[in-house]
């Protein structure tokens, strides 16, 4: 018999979400999509649940823009209302998740700052999604420079990067390795902050080790393009990964080429998985994107098996952030003029 997974309402988080995933669209309103202009693309998702969203914001934007902020906007909400919503174990790893929004909506602070962009524009950029508020994201944007804005940062969400890349930052001005920092410090707290033993946790934690296993996979594409050093490439590496530890991480980046290692990576038990997304002939942009199917099928098919968990909470997320992703890919391809082929391939469905 199914155990619930430690103390929380899973029972009415996962309704309330498995509610709105049968509202998320499918793909054949994709397909419906594809064929449509802008104006066009604006008015049918305004007829599938971002209706408020594009009624508020039609008055300050149109076109590409008045997609990218209702598509936006329309996520934070539902992501902050299944936040709200719960409570105990299920609150607590729900918004271990959701605090990838804060660290994104961090760097595009960051990054706007050191390169002097326009707080309103900045400011349509953030996706209010995490644990942090509005306020916090305004008193962080009010701040004259970008130390200032990562120190008060990490004070916020009780971290702290590493005396070496702060250094780094100072003597260089680059960001880069601030960037990582963060996205390093998110996955580990993340899969720090899944704690119990019961099957449904277990599930979970394995999850958010695979997805890290795919984010190291994902810098290694990346590196091999840009022909990083093994070495460097070292101080970029997630430890918790179920199957890529630090051994094998420092082997995949001394391979030669792209084609090698994506050959070495069939030693990995996940390859069995991921080997219909991957293959030796795949190009990086596509690999990556192949990843994030596997990635989101994965959720998908953990959440069916302990439905009154979080896995299922975590799934819809994933399902949201895709369809938000696919219906600005979608907009921006027509509006580039790509080749549907092209946009239908870049999609995750």
């Amino acid at each position: 018999m199914f155990k619930r997974s430690g103390t929380g309402n899973f029972a009415y988080t996962s309704s309330r979400v498995k509610a709105k995933k049968s509202k998320l669209l499918k793909a054949e309103d994709y397909n419906k999509l594809q064929a449509m202009s802008v104006p066009e693309i604006s008015r049918y998702i305004s007829e599938s649940g971002y209706s408020k969203e594009m009624t508020d914001l039609a008055g300050m934007h149109d076109g590409l823009e008045l997609v990218e902020y209702a598509t936006y906007g329309n996520m934070a909400k539902a992501f902050r209302s299944i936040l709200g919503a719960a409570s105990g174990d299920c609150k607590n790893m729900v918004g271990a998740y959701l605090k990838k929004w804060d660290y994104i909506n961090a760097l595009t602070i960051l990054r706007g700052k050191r390169y002097g962009l326009p707080l309103d524009e900045i400011r349509g950029d953030l996706v209010v999604a995490g644990y942090l508020n509005m306020e916090d994201f305004e008193k962080l944007m009010q701040m004259a420079n970008v130390e200032d804005i990562l120190a008060s940062f990490c004070n916020l969400m009780h971290i702290r990067i590493p005396e070496e890349v702060l250094a780094v930052y100072k003597a260089q001005s680059d960001l880069a390795p601030v960037e990582d920092a963060l996205v390093i410090t998110y996955y580990e707290d993340l899969l720090a902050s899944v704690k119990g033993n019961d099957r449904p946790t277990t599930v979970f934690r394995n999850y958010v080790r695979s997805v890290i296993d795919v984010k190291n996979i994902e810098t290694l594409l990346k590196f091999k393009i840009e022909k990083v050093d093994a070495e460097v490439g070292m101080k970029f590496f997630i430890k918790g990964g179920r199957e890529i530890d630090e051994k094998l991480m420092s082997q995949y980046l001394n391979t030669p080429d792209v084609p090698t290692l994506l050959n070495d990576l069939q030693q990995l038990k996940m390859y069995a998985d991921i080997k219909d997304y991957v293959s030796a002939d795949t190009d990086v942009i596509g690999a990556i994107s192949a990843l994030s199917h596997y990635q989101s099928d994965l959720a998908e098919s953990v959440s069916a098996l302990y439905p009154l968990s979080v896995l299922p909470v975590v799934d819809y997320m994933l399902r949201k952030e895709a369809e938000v992703k696919n219906i600005r890919m979608i907009a921006y391809g027509i509006n580039a003029g790509l080749d549907p082929a092209v946009i239908k391939e870049m999609l995750v469905i």
